[in-house]
C-alpha cells in the first residue's frame, strides 16, 4: 500500500513527541490493516474518513482518504476535536 502525507499532516507530526507518535504509528497501522475503519464524511468533506483514536490519553482525530483503485491511502490532518473540522475544510478549500 502506498502511504502518503499531507504537508498540513506532516506538520502535526513535527510538533509531537515520541510517545505520542508511538501511538499515531500504532493507529495509521490499524488503518492501513482496515482502510474503511474511519467515519467516512459527508457534505464538504465527503469522501474523507475520520479515525478517532486515544494518544497518550487524549481524543486524537485522523483525517485519511483511502483509493481503492491505485491502493493509496493519503493522511490528510491530525488534531485535536477543537477546530479539527474547520482547519481540515479551510485546508481542502486552498487547494
Amino acid at each position: 500500500m502506498n502511504v502518503e502525507q499531507t504537508n498540513l499532516f506532516k506538520k502535526a507530526v513535527k510538533t509531537l513527541h515520541t510517545n505520542q507518535k508511538t501511538d499515531l504509528d500504532k493507529a495509521v497501522n490499524t488503518i492501513i490493516n482496515e482502510p474503511k475503519i474511519g467515519q467516512l464524511k459527508g457534505g464538504e468533506l465527503s469522501g474523507i474518513r475520520v479515525y478517532k483514536f486515544k494518544m497518550v490519553k487524549q481524543l486524537t482525530l485522523l483525517a485519511y482518504t483511502f483509493h481503492e483503485q491505485t491502493i493509496t491511502l493519503t493522511l490528510l490532518a491530525l488534531g485535536t476535536h477543537e477546530n479539527f473540522y474547520r482547519d481540515l475544510k479551510s485546508h481542502i478549500k486552498s487547494k
